[in-house]
């Protein structure tokens, strides 16, 4: 597996992988319509952003992107095709994620993950800071926000 940074002319990659990462989790359709805005990614977002893929035999499998506030890193995205789920690729971004934001003087990485995806920012050793709430359809829904120390 290698990590690289992302190009903007590979946006429409990166915002397949997104997709099928989220309907992996099978949400309605309906919502993933709803969804389209944050999870396609631009070529203006990937110059603006720190944005790094990590592809296997030169197909991208995955990719994160931070967003920088002060001395705070903001993990944007991260997602993985689901063909390339637990294989190490995840915790490999997000270790890539760390040392990025690490460099760039951040103190702290932010996250405000999926919660079909809270399970895994805990093992990679983020904690509990709130929740947001985001219902679908009038149903109670809330977001993880999570924080990790760097």
């Amino acid at each position: 597996m290698e990590i690289f940074r992302a190009r903007p002319e590979n946006a429409a990659i990166l915002t397949e992988v997104a997709f099928a990462a989220k309907r992996h989790w099978g949400y309605p359709e309906s919502w993933i319509k709803r969804w389209t805005d944050a999870l396609t990614l631009t070529p203006g977002y990937i110059e603006a952003n720190p944005t790094f893929a990590a592809s296997i035999d030169e197909q991208i499998v995955g990719f994160y992107t931070l967003q920088f506030h002060a001395t705070e890193a903001h993990l944007d995205h991260l997602w993985v095709l689901p063909s390339a789920m637990r294989c190490g690729i995840g915790r490999a971004l997000f270790k890539h994620a760390e040392q990025t934001a690490r460099a760039a003087g951040a103190t702290s990485l932010k996250i405000e993950g999926d919660p079909h995806a809270e399970g895994f920012y805990r093992r990679m050793g983020a904690v509990m800071c709130g929740q947001r709430a985001a219902p679908m359809d009038d149903q109670a829904r809330f977001l993880p926000l999570l924080e990790k120390a760097l």
